[in-house]
């Protein structure tokens, strides 16, 4: 995860001319003069706000902004246009370390069927089975299946996942510890306070084994530790961990065909332009919205709050504020399996 003070001083029009260049060749010249319209709006926002710096931007800013937008009387496919747009251009600025690496995913783009819908982006359990379930019959035990099978098993953050080393996999006791390395370039979000051991399901631990056994890349980073996951160069970087989950959330890449009636064969969003080119599906997901999916799902599984909140190292208002995406119906249901018969 990018720390604050790692960003660099990213102006927004600077990030906006940055991007489009970066988009040039890849979309058609009209997509491209959209998505340039769209920045635009966002830009002169920025420039009411007085914000000249986007790593100052937050997520209640990105939400303002899309509240003004909507009191403009902007259709609903209109607004989420909008806002698809933003998320894709708030994702090229994390990449290049402008902004932090969660705030594109706070980008609360409305669903057409329903425009005030929670909208902030949540791999739901439906999704996240099938791609598991993709992942398990056809890329059985890779470093994609290990990075999504633990993000949902566990909902630890991207950066605790991605500091994980082998010593620190149990696999007879069936548990992950987490420790903060700030020296070694793999701290926790919550310092210390982010230490934690966390219990492994049975599924999780042999994808684990299987792949420690067969197909990690045996690599060392930079100080001598051996990670979790690895590539030829070493620990996998965040960005080659966001863009596995950007690559394999696409829902054509689970089986499950295009939403938007996209060509796969012609789609912007497809791998092999570049690394992060699925960040530009509509659907893809980074790792913090399978976070907040895998607590969502262990809420709705009944599991006690105190117990997510340990689990998932969040603090109790923090995680109904910012994670529980259950609907008010879904809470109402649950209370009253509760409640005795009067």
């Amino acid at each position: 995860m990018t720390e604050p003070e790692n960003l660099e001083d990213l102006n927004p029009e600077q990030g906006r001319k940055m991007y489009l260049e970066d988009r040039r060749g890849e979309v058609s010249a009209a997509t491209l003069q959209s998505h340039g319209y769209r920045l635009d709006q966002f830009v002169d926002w920025c420039r009411g706000e007085e914000i000249e710096n986007l790593n100052e931007l937050s997520g209640r800013d990105v939400q303002t902004f899309k509240l003004a937008r909507k009191q403009e009387g902007l259709a609903p496919a209109t607004l989420k246009s909008q806002m698809d747009t933003l998320r894709v251009f708030l994702r090229f600025c994390a990449s290049i370390d402008g902004v932090h690496d969660e705030l594109p995913e706070s980008v609360n783009s409305p669903s057409l069927s329903d425009e005030d819908a929670r909208g902030t982006d949540t791999l739901d359990s439906e999704h996240a089975k099938k791609i598991l379930t993709h992942r398990s019959k056809y890329d059985y035990a890779s470093h994609k299946h290990v990075e999504i099978r633990v993000l949902w098993a566990t909902g630890m953050r991207m950066g605790a996942l991605r500091g994980i080393d082998l010593p620190d996999v149990h696999l007879e006791q069936q548990f992950i510890e987490l420790n903060h390395r700030p020296d070694t370039d793999t701290p926790l979000k919550n310092n210390v306070r982010g230490e934690r051991e966390v219990a492994l399901d049975t599924t999780t631990t042999n994808v684990l084994r299987d792949y420690i056994d067969e197909n990690r890349v045996d690599a060392g980073d930079k100080y001598g530790r051996d990670p979790l996951l690895t590539t030829k160069f070493g620990r996998a970087s965040d960005n080659s961990v966001r863009a596995w989950m950007y690559q394999m959330t696409r829902p054509c890449e689970a089986g499950m065909g295009c939403p938007h009636g996209r060509d796969p064969d012609r789609c912007e969003a497809v791998d092999g332009q570049t690394r992060m080119s699925a960040s530009k599906c509509p659907d893809s997901v980074a790792p913090h919205a399978v976070r907040r999916g895998a607590i969502t799902h262990h809420l709705q599984q009944d599991t006690p709050p105190r117990v997510v909140s340990d689990r998932m190292n969040v603090g109790r208002d923090t995680l109904s504020k910012h994670y529980d995406a259950r609907t008010p119906r879904e809470k109402m249901e649950q209370r009253r399996n509760h409640l005795p018969d009067i």
